[in-house]
């Protein structure tokens, strides 16, 4: 089966479109795509990250102290809201930093060399989700630093234009059965605040929210920037 890491696994009939899903393991040749995958993925959430930002109550005094200091002292109309569209647009460009700091640091790391981070090392694995010959999804596995006998799901993308067919909870059970398969009690995986819809997969899929914490980087901090950690106990299933 795929979850031994030893061959595809077809699942027929997904979605609407009736067509044939293959989850196999990573193979060399997938790397650009996977890389591709992964960095749109990321950059779909940047929209709904600064509208974060714009709810944060240090946000709107801040652009409210703004506008109304600039609106007092200087009498005109213009300058205020020339102001606080370069603090918004400065904010944004904030925002694209820390996003791109963690995109190249992932594709410096383990996405360098997905096969000797993932498929030389045990207990971990690369699954790609394929379609009409298309690599339309991502998922990966290996153990977790901060819990001992536990995995960690990692690089969980599925393309935009496959999704709602049942693709990511597909490859949510093949890390489910790999991580059972080795004998781990749990599977834990961490994503960010902004990201509802994993949020709302996760938990449709037994993952329990086991705590929220800041991301440790200093603009992260500041706009209170969040990821939360989510457990999959596998023997109470």
């Amino acid at each position: 089966s795929e979850g031994s890491g030893q061959g595809p696994s077809l699942h027929p009939d997904f979605g609407s479109d009736r067509c044939f899903l293959v989850i196999r393991k990573y193979q060399d040749e997938d790397s650009e795509t996977v890389k591709e995958l992964f960095t749109s993925g990321m950059n779909e959430h940047l929209p709904s990250s600064f509208m974060h930002v714009l709810k944060e109550p240090l946000t709107q005094m801040l652009l409210m102290c703004t506008f109304c200091s600039l609106m007092a002292t200087s009498q005109s109309f213009l300058l205020p809201v020339l102001a606080v569209t370069l603090l918004l647009a400065g904010v944004r460009q904030m925002i694209v930093y820390m996003f791109n700091g963690y995109i190249d640091a992932s594709l410096k790391n383990d996405l360098s060399d997905i096969s000797e981070t993932y498929l030389r090392k045990n207990n971990s694995c690369f699954w790609v989700a394929e379609s009409d010959g298309r690599v339309v999804g991502t998922v990966a596995c290996l153990p977790a630093e901060t819990a001992p006998g536990f995995l960690e799901l990692k690089r969980m993308s599925v393309r935009r234009s496959h999704r709602g067919k049942g693709i990511a909870k597909a490859l949510c059970r093949t890390v489910a059965d790999f991580t059972r398969e080795r004998g781990f009690s749990a599977v834990i995986l961490y994503t960010s605040m902004v990201a509802t819809d994993a949020q709302k997969l996760y938990e449709h899929m037994g993952y329990k929210k086991m705590r929220q914490f800041p991301v440790p980087e200093f603009f992260a901090k500041i706009i209170n920037f969040t990821l939360i950690e989510y457990r999959l106990d596998l023997e109470e299933e």
